[in-house]
């Protein structure tokens, strides 16, 4: 029997070997995905294919892309996708098939750490109902940065801390159908909640290091989080800590949790550490974990399987 997560409306089935990959090849980590109108799949990884491309069985369609650390992956109404590389501070817009629209930042040269200026290792990306640019930027950054749909730098807010509209890590960023922006404060615990030009309006607890997050659209839309588990030794084997996916309301109030009790593991039904999510038109959900970074600091006594760099990285959960 397949494994199912979820209860009451959120019920979900585990789809194993979801994904059919050509003889060889591996995906490694898989940092993010996104659905096209034709509910073709886009695989952003981190191996020798960076952009994979699938249907909803799992099925190879193509592959494309030249990026040095894919990371986070958003895709518009008109089928553009943004490739956020934090490898070389890049936010690249591209058609379907990979041709370059769009580069905001400088390829490998990284603004100075903690300067605020952009990008040093930035992490996603979003749009507003406007077609306005977020850039949550990141590991070497507190900072989010917002742009016209040209690429010209409107405003930046953020700064690191623990207090509201500071970030440790801001590591993803939505928007809503109303141009709220939601970003993923992955380290302190929390998402926050911003208007359109930066201001501070709220933030959701009760999450433990929010990774991925999804809008899942319509005017009083669920969010999807993807929550990592345990970054230290010390807590690594406590219970309740994910890693998981936690469905919240538009108030961030959790409505359904997915997965996470007992921690992280490779059976149907568990996480490695969810990255980035997708749900394509029939609400299934696709989810990229970046197990391969994740393994030593989750199972630091136990050889990597060799499943978790081919295909075990990327899943697929079949809305019931």
């Amino acid at each position: 029997m397949p494994a199912i997560l979820g209860s009451g409306e959120h019920r979900y089935r585990v789809v194993e070997n979801w994904a059919k990959l050509p003889d060889g090849w591996r995906l490694t980590d898989v940092a993010s995905v996104a659905v096209d109108s034709k509910d073709r799949i886009y695989v952003f990884n981190r191996g020798d294919h960076p952009m994979v491309v699938l249907d909803r069985e799992g099925n190879f369609i193509t592959s494309w892309g030249l990026f040095n650390r894919a990371h986070g992956l958003h895709i518009d109404a008109d089928d553009n996708l943004y490739c956020t590389d934090d490898g070389d501070h890049t936010v690249r817009k591209c058609t379907v098939d990979g041709k370059v629209l769009l580069t905001i930042g400088i390829p490998n040269k990284p603004a100075p750490f903690m300067s605020g200026e952009p990008f040093h290792r930035c992490t996603h990306t979003a749009l507003s109902p406007k077609g306005e640019i977020y850039v949550s930027d990141g590991y070497g950054n507190a900072r989010v940065h917002k742009y016209s749909p040209d690429g010209k730098l409107l405003k930046s807010w953020g700064e690191p801390g623990t207090d509201p509209g500071q970030f440790n890590i801001v590591h993803n960023i939505v928007t809503d159908a109303d141009g709220w922006v939601y970003v993923a404060d992955r380290e302190n615990h929390r998402v926050q909640v911003f208007d359109g030009n930066g201001k501070y309006e709220t933030q959701w607890n009760f999450l433990h290091r929010p990774c991925a997050l999804c809008c899942c659209g319509g005017k009083q839309p669920n969010f999807i989080v993807g929550e990592l588990g345990p970054g230290m030794a010390v807590n690594r084997k406590v219970p309740n800590l994910g890693p998981r996916l936690s469905i919240v309301d538009s108030k961030g109030n959790r409505i359904a949790r997915l997965g996470g009790e007992n921690g992280p593991g490779l059976e149907a039904g568990k996480f490695l550490a969810p990255h980035g999510i997708a749900l394509d038109s029939k609400g299934d959900i696709y989810i990229g974990e970046v197990g391969v970074t994740d393994w030593k600091t989750s199972h630091p006594d136990t050889p990597m399987p060799p499943e978790v760099g081919v295909t075990r990285c990327l899943q697929k959960l079949e809305k019931i």
